[in-house]
Parts: C-alpha cells; sequence; structure tokens
C-alpha cells in the first residue's frame, strides 16, 4: 500500500518535472508556434499534463500578454490600412459562413443550435464567439463541447497546414497574415500560423483578427434575435469581446508616440513571441480527447466544409483579385 502511494507520488512529480521542462524548451529553444502546439497534443495524448496545471486558462491569460506585446511593432498608419482594406472581405466571408453554416447544418441534420455555434466560431473568432452565443440562445453543454470540440481540432491542424500551403504557393508575409487572419477559428491559431509562417506576417494578422473578433457583438445580438430570446444587456454583450483588444490597440497608439523606445519595443517583441510559444503549447496541452469524441461525424463535417470553403475562397480572393 505504501509502495503504491509512492509510485504515484513520483509519478506526479515526475509529470509536473516533465511539463515545466516542456515550458522552459519554449522559452529558450527556437521552436515556433507549431511545433510547441504539436508538443502540448503530444503531451495531452500521453497524459502527462499536470492534474493542477490548468493549462487553458493560462494559455488565454499569455496569448493575451503576447498579443498586447506585439502591438508595440505594428505601425499605426499600417493597422489602419490593414484594416481599411480588407474590411470588406472580413465582412462578406462572415455573412457567407453564417449562411452557409445554416443551410448545411439543415443538410446535415446537425441540430440548429449545435449548427449556428459551429457556424459562429467559425466566422469570427472561434471558441470566444461560440463562448458568447451560447448564452444568447441557451445552448447546452453537450452542444457547447460538440462546437469547442470541432474548432479545437480544424485551429490544430490550420497551424500546421496553413504555412504548408503558404510555402507551396509563395506567398508574400502580408498576404498571409490577411489570409490567416480571415479564415483560421482562434486567435492563438492566428497568430500562431502567421508566427509560424513570417515574422512579418503578424502584423496583419494580428490586426485584421482582432478586427474580425469585434464582430462578436453584432453576432450575440443576431443569435437572440434568431432564436427569439431575451436581448442581452449592452454591458453583457460588450464582455463577450476579448478584453486584450483594447490593450493592444493601445500598445500600437504608444509606440507610435514614444518611437524613441524602440529599443524597449523590440525587447517586448522578443519577450511576446516566446510568450506565443508557450500559450500554443499551453493551447495543445488542453486538448480534451472527450469533447472530440463528442464531435462526432456530422459536427465536425460541418465545421471542416465551412471552414475549407472559407479558407478556399478568401484565398481565391487575395491571389487572384
Amino acid at each position: 500500500m505504501h509502495g503504491t502511494f509512492v509510485t504515484v507520488k513520483l509519478y506526479i512529480m515526475l509529470k509536473i518535472i516533465l511539463f515545466l521542462c516542456a515550458i522552459l524548451v519554449c522559452l529558450i529553444f527556437p521552436l515556433n508556434a507549431a511545433h510547441a502546439l504539436l508538443l502540448g497534443i503530444v503531451f495531452a495524448l500521453l497524459k502527462w499534463v499536470p492534474e493542477r496545471a490548468q493549462p487553458g486558462p493560462w494559455s488565454k491569460k499569455l496569448l493575451a500578454l503576447a498579443i498586447v506585446g506585439l502591438g508595440f511593432a505594428i505601425e499605426l498608419s499600417v493597422a489602419l490600412e490593414v484594416g481599411r482594406d480588407y474590411m470588406v472581405l472580413i465582412m462578406l466571408t462572415v455573412m457567407f459562413t453564417l449562411l452557409a453554416g445554416w443551410w448545411l447544418a439543415r443538410g446535415l441534420k446537425v441540430a440548429r443550435k449545435t449548427g449556428f455555434l459551429i457556424s459562429s466560431g467559425t466566422a469570427i473568432c472561434g471558441g470566444s464567439a461560440i463562448a458568447a452565443v451560447a448564452p444568447s440562445i441557451r445552448a447546452s453543454s453537450e452542444q457547447i463541447a460538440i462546437a469547442m470540440g470541432c474548432v479545437f481540432i480544424l485551429n490544430a491542424l490550420a497551424i500546421v497546414l496553413f504555412p504548408i500551403i503558404g510555402s507551396a504557393l509563395s506567398l508574400d508575409p502580408h498576404t498571409f497574415g490577411v489570409w490567416a487572419a480571415v479564415a483560421i477559428h482562434d486567435t492563438s491559431s492566428v497568430v500562431g500560423a502567421a508566427q509560424a509562417y513570417h515574422p512579418d506576417a503578424l502584423a496583419s494578422a494580428t490586426t485584421l483578427k482582432l478586427a474580425r473578433a469585434l464582430l462578436i457583438v453584432p453576432l450575440v445580438l443576431l443569435a437572440a434575435y434568431m432564436f427569439a430570446q431575451r436581448t442581452p444587456h449592452a454591458r453583457d454583450t460588450m464582455r463577450a469581446l476579448p478584453n486584450f483588444i483594447g490593450w493592444f490597440i493601445a500598445a500600437i497608439i504608444v509606440a507610435q508616440i514614444f518611437p524613441q523606445a524602440q529599443p524597449v519595443y523590440e525587447v517586448i517583441q522578443v519577450i511576446a513571441q516566446k510568450l506565443l510559444v508557450v500559450s500554443l503549447f499551453l493551447v495543445g496541452s488542453s486538448l480534451n480527447l472527450q469533447l472530440v469524441r463528442q464531435s462526432g461525424t456530422q459536427p465536425i463535417l460541418l465545421a471542416t466544409i465551412l471552414w475549407f470553403s472559407v479558407a478556399g475562397l478568401s484565398l481565391s480572393y487575395l491571389v487572384y483579385f
């Protein structure tokens, strides 16, 4: 009995040590986001993640810090130009995704609320959009879990596949960043794919992705109307937005006002990129196999068709128009 207790305790200690060593590897060695994500998934699959680690919440916190830090490296004029040039593309892809998702969900016989959650996550901001919309349509925990599982799987694939496709097509960093911002679900995967592709892709990817996230507010109101629920209070609706968007904008403005602090901004940018890699490792290690199993065939098929459609159409637009 005592021997079993000691063995379990040693196993727990070994998991903690391995987990901390993996984080140090992400911080010290030049890993890109895709490698960090895959390393995290390996830890999740092998059950090497300590029970008290809570990688999900920590990944969100580190991602927020990383994005704010990256804001110091973005010129205000560039951010405004990117937003102006591609906001129409974002609006069109969001509208297309919601309409196509509604139609496909009926054809594939996916539950109405589950289909809308998947469409919302694909259209705007992945897990954040799903979490924001769910209360407005009174989605069940099972429907939320299925939608989250679909988004997680495709986000993980996006970080690996998008840089490969971008390299095969010889996309310039700016174009790749725009494509990632328009076609990938979660902010973490957008920034991660851009970082894995080329450092210069981060500016357009981050700026456009956060502009896309602003559409969560009208999406929540649309969801409440479509499902005949009580219209959310304005304060509650604004809380659906990622709270780091404002700090990201503030960082861009500070860098514009005080350009003489450029050496400091460069240090902040290096730290931010390291935090981004760690946050992607934590995203991977938070993989919940039960969520993946709950996804089933039809919901993941819906999510995949929508994602491929948005990615293909937006890439065609950027390459040929």
